[in-house]
């Protein structure tokens, strides 16, 4: 499926058909969140626009009715004024809540969009929109909020001629980095350096009593935080869900899994070939996202959230790799080892944005403002290339026609991205075990 994108005209044609605007943030938390919203509100308010923050994501708007569920201002929604957003940019946090609801639900192919039980929960989002004289609304979160979004698209163009629309703009979000259609999303590079000084932590700790710490990070389908982490805390190994191939790769029927005891020895080899370097500590990267590859027996008692993801917190992955490391280690050396294991990535949501994430946050809010203003697009999502130069990406190149789902970005394994993660984690000769990479031993 190509991305097709489409770049911002100085010279289109401005839109006065937006009296008020929409904004609503789904999903987790990223940093930068209160950057895009405050960059998009204030450039509908200095334009003569009112605009409307949605408390908690969907969970309200999904729930309206005109008579029984009532939205309210200041309960269920703020009218954004100039001075709500004033040094908003550099906040933590999210001024408006977020939460996971999804009232798509149920929705699995175009012909679901047809069926009013179905669709029940997109009508009444529908519905509370124009009931509250909006004509445009503002999408900010992560695969599943743009499904979301298009969705909302969708169930509108199957609306009969006369009936009003709600023009909608999606800014992407998600710390994972695993977004197609834009390079970078806001609150990625905070996030790896909030973690990345933790793990540099770790390895004090580690260096100072001859330890090893298995660190695992958030980033649910692909590697890319995990990566990040590692390249900027300087792990000894990481092992992300791209790397499950050849001598990882363990078959349960027609599924593939990860080999959790060639991901141990994996590890143990190279607690031996750095002890032969003479180096006793070190610390091992691993990408949340691996639990979801494990075999059934690990993963089928966990609970799922709205959008049937995997509670992967509650397997702690990280805890579970320590264990079996330890005991590998002391059967083939008859000598116990200090092991730890971390969880990162909450105390990452939240934190103070970086620099380039509130640039990058704030081009993608003014983005959202000039794509419906200026360029008169829907069913579109905001994009930057080279030096945040805006681009607009339609939800038809980045949503599959036939499931409606998104697809997740992984790193391309072999790219130049995915060798300098090997070329800076400690060398294993091949005859010793995995890796080609070289570094300068640390």
């Amino acid at each position: 499926m190509s991305t097709e994108t489409t770049s911002s005209s100085p010279s289109a044609p401005v839109s006065s058909s937006l009296g008020r605007v929409g904004i609503v943030f789904a999903g987790g938390p990223a940093p930068a969140a209160n950057a895009v919203i405050a960059a998009a509100a204030t450039s509908f308010i200095e334009d003569g626009r009112d605009v409307v923050g949605f408390f908690h994501g969907y969970s309200n708007l999904q729930e309206y009715h005109p008579i029984t569920h009532r939205l309210l201002p200041d309960e269920h929604y703020r009218i954004f004024e100039e001075r709500d957003l004033r040094g908003l940019r550099n906040e933590r946090g999210i001024m408006i809540g977020t939460a996971r609801a999804n009232p798509g639900r149920g929705i699995e192919g175009p012909a679901d969009l047809d069926d009013p039980v179905k669709t029940a929960r997109l009508a009444r989002v529908y519905q509370a929109l124009v009931d509250l004289d909006l004509q445009a609304l503002v999408s900010i979160g992560g695969d599943d909020t743009l499904k979301t979004a298009n969705l909302l698209f969708e169930y509108q163009r199957r609306l009969p001629e006369p009936a009003p629309r709600v023009r909608i703009i999606h800014v992407p979000k998600t710390i994972d980095n695993d977004y197609r259609g834009i390079d970078f999303t806001f609150g990625f590079f905070t996030a790896v350096d909030v973690m990345a000084k933790e793990l540099q932590n770790l390895r004090a700790d580690a260096l100072a009593t001859s330890a090893y710490f298995i660190v695992e990070t958030m980033g649910r389908k692909a590697g890319w935080l995990s990566y990040g982490v590692a390249i900027a805390g300087e792990a000894h190994l990481v092992v992300g869900v791209e790397d499950v191939v050849d001598d990882l790769v363990e078959l349960e029927g027609d599924r593939k899994c990860l080999s959790l005891e060639a991901l141990v020895e994996r590890i143990v080899e190279l607690m031996l070939t750095r002890e032969r370097r003479r180096k006793h500590y070190g610390t091992v990267v691993l990408a949340e996202g691996l639990a979801e590859l494990l075999p059934s027996t690990f993963i089928d008692s966990l609970p799922r959230d709205e959008h049937g993801h995997i509670s992967l917190g509650r397997l702690d992955l990280g805890k579970l790799v320590a264990g079996r490391v330890a005991a590998r280690y002391e059967a083939r050396t008859g000598r116990k080892k200090k092991i730890g294991s971390v969880q990162l990535g909450y105390e990452s949501r939240c934190a103070p944005p970086h620099a380039f994430d509130v640039m990058l946050g704030s081009q993608l809010g003014i983005g959202a403002y000039r794509g419906l203003v200026e360029e008169g697009l829907d069913g579109h999502m905001v994009s930057v290339t080279g030096q945040l130069d805006l681009q607009y990406v339609p939800f038809a190149s980045l949503v599959d026609p036939q499931t409606l789902r998104t697809e997740v970005r992984f790193i391309e394994y072999g790219s130049d991205f995915h060798r300098l993660a090997r070329f800076l984690e400690t060398r294993v000769d091949p005859v010793e075990g995995w890796g080609t990479g070289r570094r300068a031993e640390g």
